[in-house]
């Protein structure tokens, strides 16, 4: 079990505070998953209040998860060739200016369905670009020690942002019209964009400063270097061609050798293995047969009620695991997400609203327990400079998941019944996650330490 520390919660989390690089990314993060969020709601009734029909509004929401797929080993490719920053400040800007203009061709009643299908499309471009860019910029605004509590707190401002974006914008949608939802969800871009700006100044500032200048300021707080890389590396990293002189590396090698690194190291695709059926299990069962039963039973406005207590719940996770000293971190995030089964158990038991209320709660601090373990296994034992393609990688596997959950279980349950395909993807959520635990490197994986050797190399050659 976790072995707590003697510190406070809020002790824990204000020294992670106080370090401004990771303050600035840690609201741009928020604020990028906030616009995230709440952009598929407007955008499904601007279609609507244009006269699409259903398929238009599935065709506009869709592109946006195709744009996603399409770009995210490419987003991870250009946040390991350019500075990390750079990268997340011109995508916010990107999406700020294209989600404002729509917002307001909207309001002006000017906005054809093709302006929101490409409006759709930048959207996944953005998320594309960010999610790895991010996650992998993280790691250079804290040191290595305090790791743990900044993906934590992170992950708290993430989920608090992906919660206020869904319901602000139903909310918004349905007061004020979507046009203006969309005009708010370019300001929070806008605001994305200015942090992380605000992020590249303060870590540029700070490799500035000359050693003995860095000796003399205790506060401030040198770049972290990653556990398993025994150099710093400088963000962008140039790639050494054959004749030994710098020279940019063509894209395909570069992830070429991005997917070496994920495909080297066994912990790291048995986890993402697992997690695709895991995603699959629970895109199908809570996303498209959750609300089947809540028609049937307890009603559709509890239901909304069910999803934010699972958010509500990883944010209460968020506080446990920052104080959490465990050295098997992934050993027992991988091991918790079995947790997954309860809300689809108290699904096909048509249980009570009560119960499907703990189990969805109990889930989302399962499920911050892996979250935080997992970005920290990456963090501390992949190279900085393919971090970003090792991260875009493992999105495009949860990503390609979720529409093939959501696709295969209607079919199923008409097939068989609602019942028996809950209790079929429990089945699978249980064995993939025993599955996960057979491999000695997942479960001797330490934080802070070093990944058991299983005959493969620990990481590929630059």
């Amino acid at each position: 079990m976790a072995i707590s520390s003697p510190r406070p919660d809020r002790d824990v989390l204000r020294g992670v505070l106080r370090h401004r690089a990771f303050r600035a990314l840690t609201v741009g993060r928020s604020l990028t998953f906030f616009g995230n969020s709440m952009a598929p709601v407007v955008l499904a009734f601007a279609v609507l209040d244009l006269g699409g029909s259903a398929v238009d509004v599935g065709l506009v929401v869709g592109a946006r998860s195709v744009s996603s797929v399409v770009l995210l080993v490419f987003g991870g490719l250009l946040a390991d060739r350019l500075p990390r920053a750079l990268v997340l400040q011109g995508a916010a800007a990107s999406a700020a200016l294209v989600q404002s203009g729509v917002g307001l061709a909207v309001l002006a009643d000017r906005a054809p369905i093709a302006a929101l299908l490409v409006l759709s499309m930048v959207q996944g471009a953005v998320a594309a670009v960010s999610i790895p860019a991010s996650a992998a910029l993280l790691p250079r605004t804290v040191p290595p020690d305090e790791l743990r509590p900044g993906n934590a707190l992170s992950r708290m401002g993430l989920n608090t942002g992906m919660i206020a974006g869904t319901s602000l914008g139903g909310m918004l949608a349905a007061v004020a019209g979507p046009g203006w939802g969309m005009v708010l969800d370019g300001a929070a871009f806008l605001g994305a964009a200015a942090a992380y700006r605000l992020t590249g100044r303060v870590l540029a500032g700070r490799a500035a400063v000359p050693s003995s200048a860095a000796a003399a300021e205790p506060a401030t707080v040198p770049d972290p270097v990653p556990v398993r890389a025994p150099v710093p590396v400088p963000d962008p990293v140039p790639a050494v061609g054959s004749t030994g002189s710098a020279e940019r590396a063509r894209p395909w090698q570069d992830m070429r050798q991005g997917w070496r690194e994920f495909a080297s190291r066994t912990w790291v695709w048995v986890v993402v293995l697992q997690f695709f059926v895991v995603n699959a299990v629970s895109a199908g069962g809570i996303q498209v047969l959750g609300p089947t039963v809540a028609d049937a039973t307890f009603g559709r406005a509890a239901w909304g009620f069910v999803l934010a207590t699972q958010m509500a719940g990883a944010l209460v996770g968020g506080l446990l695991v920052a104080r959490s000293r465990s050295r098997h971190a992934l050993r027992i995030g991988v091991a918790v997400v079995a947790l997954d089964a309860l809300p689809l158990v108290a699904l096909a038991e048509s249980a009570g609203l009560a119960l499907l209320l703990v189990a969805m709660f109990v889930n989302g601090i399962a499920l911050e327990q892996f979250s935080v373990a997992w970005d920290l296994s990456l963090q501390e034992n992949v190279p900085q400079d393919t971090l970003a393609r090792v991260y875009s990688y493992d999105a495009l596997g949860s990503t390609l998941a979720l529409p093939l959950g959501e696709m295969a279980a209607g079919p199923l349950a008409e097939r068989f019944g609602v019942r028996p395909t809950l209790l079929c993807g429990v089945g699978l959520v249980l064995l993939v996650t025993a599955g996960a635990l057979g491999s000695s490197q997942v479960r001797g994986l330490t934080a802070g330490g070093t990944a058991p050797d299983e005959g493969a190399p620990e990481h590929a050659a630059v």
